[in-house]
């Protein structure tokens, strides 16, 4: 690898297949079914992420007999590429039909019905594909965890970074001491690219007639249609059905250093910028949130602070970046562009990744020109090719038992880190400057009770877990 300047030197794109086992607190299931073995899949969502979910599904060899989308014109675009499937509008019909047709279920919804889907299929013994987050609330994110534990299924969540070589090259250098005890990381997005801060709008729009509204709203409290608020893209902003910018890009950007440094179960959340949960309705336009996480397993108490909406760590952090990356940094201050990107600081130097995916790093500070990994101690996917189909073919090879390191970003390790996650967005709801403390066991906030309330939902009569 070649030097980028004296300071810096770029890392993390190996090649080397790994045959180390990861240890990563997930329970160790068999595959059930044989190597020899055909598989079948039923995908629920196959529009937008859908899309490329059900195809890379398939492309791994296994055959798709049923397709389920809301949208019936999302789920006649997706037939004639698989016409040999069966389509339904509602996943609870589909399941129900073709259960025991069935050996793959894949996830690709909005956020809010994520467990409702996916618990279900698990319960019915299935191996589960989920986007990410990989759910709505902080319990149900416990419940998908521990239901996948006790039925002894293979899982894997959507954070596509989890397969690259890069971000798993970088885990192992922070783990190795390379930049001394770590006190700080700053994670920051180009999110929300779509609309947050705005009310709920008046009156109602009919309901098209290739829309099935009763399913898309799914466990949530049913409200009125209104054309483009909603479905297909905009849910992320709205409480009810998105988890707003941090749900849905922390789960990637803070996936490399979570994982480095186990940033477990926060001790305190506090939203240092934060104008709050617009009328009940929408996540803020912009926030800046400082997770505390305290000594653990050897490890320095350490703070994860967290910006989105153009926010982005202090001017005396920033120009310590690469100096390609400062002048992102100077046009997005002066309101051209935004961008993204992980910063661990730590007593020796600092380790920067320059987007949402940990697939790229570079370690800043001095004495790191000659620098050289650490030896290999996690597994490399030995399958080519980009990193959202890498990631299936780690899914659907531990189900034919032919990878036996298993999958990575399994409901065990992405059920924590959801948890972890979701816990910020308690502290959106508690106004600035509110320090949440946190009781992660008992899934509940000690000082501020009436925040409880938002840590699951009640389901809507028909949809319950």
């Amino acid at each position: 690898m070649s030097n980028k300047s004296t300071r810096r030197r770029f890392l993390g794109q190996s090649a080397a297949l790994g045959t180390a086992f990861w240890v990563g607190g997930q329970t160790q299931v068999k595959a059930s079914t044989s190597a020899l073995q055909s598989l079948s899949a039923a995908c629920v969502g196959v529009g937008g992420k859908g899309g490329s979910d059900s195809s890379h599904i398939a492309e791994q060899g296994v055959k798709l007999v049923g397709l389920c989308d809301v949208d019936e014109g999302t789920l006649t675009k997706k037939g004639r590429e698989f016409p040999d499937a069966e389509k339904f509008t509602d996943f609870r019909e589909m399941l129900d039909k073709l259960g025991s047709k069935v050996d793959i279920v894949t996830v690709s919804t909005p956020d809010h019905t994520h467990a409702a889907a996916a618990v279900r299929a698990m319960k019915m013994k299935k191996h589960v594909y989920c986007q990410k987050p990989l759910t709505w609330s902080i319990r149900e994110a416990r419940m998908m965890r521990e239901v996948a534990a006790e039925q002894g299924v293979i899982t894997q969540m959507g954070n596509q970074g989890t397969s690259e070589d890069g971000l798993r090259e970088a885990v192992e250098v922070i783990r190795s001491g390379a930049i001394g005890d770590c006190s700080e990381v700053h994670l920051w997005t180009n999110r929300p690219v779509w609309p947050q801060g705005i009310g709920r709008p008046d009156g109602a729009d009919e309901v098209p007639k290739t829309l099935n509204w009763d399913a898309w709203i799914g466990p949530a409290a049913m409200r009125p249609y209104k054309e483009g608020v909603y479905h297909s893209f905009n849910w992320r902003g709205w409480v009810d059905f998105g988890t707003g910018a941090l749900g849905d890009m922390a789960c990637h950007t803070a996936n490399m250093p979570v994982m480095a440094l186990e940033l477990w179960d926060p001790i305190a959340v506090t939203a240092v910028k934060n104008p709050g949960i617009f009328a009940g309705e929408t996540f803020p336009g912009s926030t800046m949130l400082m997770f505390e996480f305290p000594a653990r397993n050897g490890l320095k108490p350490c703070k994860f602070f967290w910006y989105d909406g153009g926010n982005l760590p202090s001017e005396e952090l920033t120009s310590k970046l690469p100096e390609g990356f400062q002048k992102r940094i100077a046009k997005q201050r002066a309101g051209e562009g935004k961008t993204s990107g992980a910063l661990v600081v730590g007593s020796k130097g600092m380790l920067f990744s320059p987007d949402d995916y940990g697939a790229k790093y570079e370690l800043l500070g001095e004495g790191f020109e000659n620098y050289k990994v650490p030896e290999q101690s996690l597994p490399r996917i030995p399958f080519k090719g980009g990193n959202d189909q890498r990631q299936k073919w780690e899914f659907v090879s531990t189900i034919r038992g032919e990878y036996k390191p298993g999958t990575m970003s399994n409901f065990g390790y992405a059920g924590r880190l959801t948890e972890t996650i979701l816990v910020g967005n308690l502290a959106v709801r508690a106004g600035e400057g509110q320090r949440i403390e946190w009781d992660a066991k008992e899934l509940k906030s000690t000082n501020l009770p009436e925040l409880n309330q938002f840590v699951q939902r009640e389901y809507r009569e028909g949809w319950t877990l």
